[in-house]
Parts: structure tokens; C-alpha cells; sequence
């Protein structure tokens, strides 16, 4: 008997519940949790060993927060909410710095301020996930606190000249003069991937809060990518860029392309805007098409390629590969073209296949370009969480109803 398209999303959004509920979440809520020093663990080293004195990100608990927000929304499991309960009050307790507003990039193991730098990147995690979280529980305080750094991001960051926003402050919201997030990153002005997760912040956010400014906002938002981050000539994102939006650099990232590709469509669709819509198919389909040529021949999504360098790495990371799932999926629902449904399937087996930990739980970081296993790189860490992977699982389940 041959399976209709909707009968296979059924099935795969009942084997993603699976590996959310009995393999993802169980490793957070069992490996995480610091009850020392409160909180979660800063970091699990590639052999599974807790480090408890590690530091602790800001992204790291952001994800958390969200994840199991999300989590307890779709599934009402109580534990889900007293994991989200525990991210929540330590995120509230310890990461805003009462005195310059915004949060701290990281924590030591103990709670006290590490890196006091206000990173937006990390400004729009706090509010994508707190606003995740009062949707999840009502909780009014951590609306009252995404709202406030939506009105922080807006003061200190937003480039009123030239548009877009500024990538990084100092703890008083003064310039400084190392903007990355991380050492791969070049250090310029305005990036992609702060400017999507703005994008993914303010979705969120609007949803729970309508506000005016928001929606004009995240609509200036939706038009940046359209009009600037997304390469008219190849449908790629370009990734970093100065002041003025002149691009500095060449490097294709596969997991920002097809991720942005199911981002950008939400935001719009959220907006509720008919005209906006027609511009951000063309454009989403177009983004599409450019992430297939980082496609393998098993189902995998490679990393990244600079014809520029003459570099390509073939590495398997995990949050690519959950990306991969969700955007293909996301291109079949837009078009009914199964050849994307085909793509998202293929890439799932090969996740199944080669990513999860059968035997300590969540996944690897990624499959070397050799095959072989990462061990290396973390298991959980400060950007190694829940979030890709949960969150992957979360839109099969939904998109299934």
C-alpha cells in the first residue's frame, strides 16, 4: 500500500515525539541540572563527562528555557514545566544586570557575572525564549522582561541611518572593538545571524504581544533579509557585513541558509501581510534551491563552502541537519513538491542513522567528514543545547496536526 505525503508526516511526527520525549529531553532533565550552584551545568565534554566548573552561557540557558517551554506546551508534562520553571527563575535571577539593563554574555559555574558584554545575539535568545516561556505558563514577569530588552535592543542597536542592527556594546552600552560572538566569526558591524535571530525573537514575541512598533519592526525585519542578507544572484545568505551593508564576506553557510529559508516564511506569515507574503515565497524558494547544493548523496547537509579560500567543510553538525529537516519540510508544505518532502525524510534517516547517542542520550556534534564520530567537540554546552534538535521535533509534531 502506498503511503499519501500526510500519512508519512504523520509518521515521522510520531518517531520525532519519540526521540524528543525518550531521548533529548530525558538527557537535560537527568545530566543538567546543577543543584549546587543552580541552574544547569555550563558544559558536557564529547565522552560525556560533566564539567562542573565550566562557565555558563547565556545562549546555552536561553535554549533550555525555550526548549522546555515549548515542550510543556505541546505535551503538558509536568516535567517539562518544572525544567522550564528551574531555566526561568535562574535566567530571571541571574543573567539581567540590574544596573545597564540587557543581560550578561555568560556566568561563572557560581552565578556571578563572567563576560558582562551585551552581545544582541544573546538579547534576542532572552527574548525568544521568555517570551516562549509566558506562552507556555502565563508567567508575567518574564513578559514584562522580553518586552523590556525589545525596547533595549531597539534603544542601543538599531541602526537608524542605515538600518538593521549593531552586533555587540560593552556592559554600559558603549561601543567596543571585538564585535564576534565567537573566534570564527569576522568582526564586523552587522552580521546574519544576529539579524535571524532577531527575526526569530520578534516572531515569538509577537505573538504574545501584538505591540505596533513590534510588528513594524519585525516587517523592517522580514525586508532586510529580502532586500540585503539574501544574495539576489545565488540565493545564498551572505553572513557579514559592515555598516553600511556592504558584504565582507564569501562564506555559504548550509544550516543559515534552510533555516533562515522556514524563519523568514514564519515571520511573514505571523505579519498576516498577503503582499508581503507573494515576495517571501519567491524569495524562501530561492534560498531553498541554494541550500540543496550542499545536499549528499546519504541525506546529509554539509557545513559550509568559500570558493574564495578554495575550502569546503563536509562535516556533519547536528543543527545543521535539524535545520535541514525542518526546512525541506517547510519548501513541501509551501509548494507540494515532494521532491523537498524527500529531502527532509532522507536527511532524518541519516540522522537517526549516524547522529543520536543510543547510549548516553542527545547527539553527537556532528559525523566528520571520514564518517567518523565527533567526540571532541561538546555534548552539551554554550552552544550545544536542546534547541535545534527539540525544536526539530516540535515543528514535525505540529506541522502533523
Amino acid at each position: 500500500m502506498i503511503r499519501t505525503p500526510e500519512q508519512i508526516l504523520s509518521d515521522l511526527a510520531a518517531d520525532t515525539r519519540e526521540e524528543l520525549t525518550k531521548n533529548i529531553l530525558p538527557f537535560w532533565i537527568s545530566m543538567m541540572p546543577d543543584n549546587l550552584n543552580g541552574g544547569f551545568y555550563g558544559r558536557i565534554d564529547g565522552e560525556n563527562n560533566i564539567i562542573a566548573d565550566a562557565p555558563k552561557g547565556a545562549i546555552l540557558n536561553a535554549r533550555i528555557l525555550w526548549t522546555f517551554s515549548a515542550a510543556y506546551e505541546a505535551l503538558k508534562e509536568p516535567t517539562y514545566l518544572n525544567t522550564a520553571n528551574r531555566a526561568g527563575n535562574y535566567i530571571l535571577s541571574n543573567f539581567f544586570d540590574e544596573e545597564n539593563g540587557g543581560t550578561y554574555w555568560s556566568l561563572e559555574s557560581d552565578g556571578t557575572p563572567l563576560d558582562t558584554k551585551k552581545q544582541i545575539y544573546s538579547q534576542a535568545f532572552f527574548i525568544f525564549a521568555l517570551s516562549q516561556y509566558y506562552r507556555a505558563t502565563g508567567n508575567q514577569e518574564s513578559l514584562d522582561r522580553a518586552i523590556e530588552l525589545f525596547h533595549i535592543i531597539e534603544d542601543h542597536s538599531f541602526d537608524n541611518e542605515h538600518d538593521g542592527y549593531l552586533e555587540a556594546f560593552d556592559r554600559g552600552w558603549h561601543e567596543i572593538a571585538d564585535l564576534r560572538l565567537s573566534e570564527k566569526d569576522a568582526n564586523e558591524k552587522k552580521t546574519m545571524n544576529t539579524h535571524l535571530h532577531i527575526l526569530e525573537a520578534y516572531t515569538t514575541l509577537f505573538r504574545v504581544w501584538p505591540d505596533e512598533k513590534l510588528g513594524r519592526q519585525l516587517r523592517n525585519m522580514v525586508m532586510i533579509f529580502t532586500d540585503r542578507i539574501v544574495d539576489s544572484r545565488s540565493g545564498h545568505l551572505n553572513l557579514f557585513f559592515d555598516e553600511q551593508w556592504n558584504c565582507r564576506s564569501t562564506l555559504i553557510s548550509y544550516g543559515h541558509d534552510i533555516e533562515a529559508s522556514w524563519l523568514i516564511y514564519e515571520a511573514a506569515s505571523v505579519l498576516g501581510d498577503k503582499s508581503m507574503m507573494i515576495r517571501v515565497r519567491e524569495v524562501i524558494l530561492k534560498i531553498v534551491s541554494a541550500a540543496e547544493e550542499g545536499l549528499q548523496a546519504d541525506g546529509s547537509m554539509i557545513y559550509e563552502r568559500d570558493d574564495a579560500l578554495g575550502h569546503t567543510d563536509h562535516d556533519r553538525h547536528w543543527w545543521v541537519q535539524a535545520e535541514t529537516v525542518v526546512g525541506f519540510l517547510n519548501a513541501w508544505e509551501v509548494t507540494g513538491d515532494e521532491r523537498f518532502l524527500e529531502h527532509s525524510l532522507r536527511c532524518y534517516d541519516y540522522v537517526k542513522n549516524n547522529l543520536v547517542d543510543r547510549v548516553h542520550g542527545e547527539w553527537y556534534w556532528s559525523i566528520k567528514s571520514d564518517g567518523t564520530v565527533n567526540t571532541v567537540d561538546d555534548k552539551a554546552g554554550f552552544w550545544k543545547c536542546p534547541y535545534h534538535n527539540g525544536r526539530m521535533c516540535l515543528e514535525i509534531m505540529a506541522r502533523s496536526t
